[in-house]
């Protein structure tokens, strides 16, 4: 039934992709939404996937390969840290990714980022990265990175495809608009390496007060969102030769 539902879907809202081919021509980021044990490791917390997963597996995979070669290139990268403080809830969802413990840190294959000069590390205590990154003086240090490192554009890849990354993408383009981000000019999501959790019907409605969430088709809604709102969605990234 999903499979149909999800078909049908694409067939009604598609998604065109295309292909990204990165170059030293237009200076682009990486953005890593996310990529955390809490989110991304089997069993590593309330929001963690609780037995393999495919389509989580791939994210990471991709992301640790754009990772290196972005930092071998020295081109720049922000990784986002969801991480909360465990008197502050984040309804509706339940105690996640605590601050200082495992499921706030970078997934195992990631962590050497850690150490990373070309890395910047941002924890954030609320969904939307952007939002997240407004410190206490008012300052945003997602917007002070994309000016201090001149950013034409973005590549976002992370998870969860329609909540976390898709707020971010949002808020993003919003201050594209109105010229906050300058030089910022595109917002490109990469759809291998964005993920989303599987929670099937038969599953949510034993659990009190929980939604549905199947995998497939909240991952296409969330790209299409994204599409929506004016972000470039591409399901191929590669390197020009230097």
């Amino acid at each position: 039934m999903v499979s149909t539902t999800v078909d049908l879907l694409k067939k009604e809202l598609p998604v065109e992709e295309g292909s990204l081919v990165l170059s030293q021509d237009v200076k682009t980021g990486l953005v890593l939404v996310d990529v955390v044990n809490g989110f991304c490791t089997v069993g590593a917390g309330n929001l963690a996937p609780q037995q393999p997963d495919k389509q989580i597996y791939d994210m990471v995979e991709e992301s640790v390969r754009l990772a290196r070669l972005f930092c071998e290139k020295q081109w720049p990268v922000l990784a986002f840290l969801d991480s909360h403080h465990p008197d502050i809830p984040e309804p509706p969802y339940p105690p996640h990714c605590i601050a200082g413990t495992d499921e706030s840190r970078l997934v195992p294959a990631l962590q050497w980022l850690e150490n990373e000069p070309n890395a910047t590390l941002k924890c954030k205590d609320c969904i939307d990265g952007f939002l997240g990154s407004i410190e206490k003086d008012g300052s945003n240090l997602f917007v002070d990175w994309i000016k201090n490192n001149q950013i034409k554009a973005i590549l976002v890849v992370g998870i969860c495809t329609d909540i976390c990354v898709l707020d971010f993408v949002c808020s993003t383009l919003s201050a594209r608009n109105r010229r906050i981000l300058t030089p910022l000019e595109d917002v490109i999501v990469y759809s291998r390496a964005c993920a989303t959790y599987d929670l099937p019907v038969h599953v949510a409605e034993n659990i009190n007060g929980t939604l549905a969430h199947p995998q497939d088709l909240m991952h296409h809604i969330g790209l299409y969102m994204a599409k929506a709102r004016g972000a470039r969605i591409v399901s191929e990234v590669s390197f020009a030769a230097m």
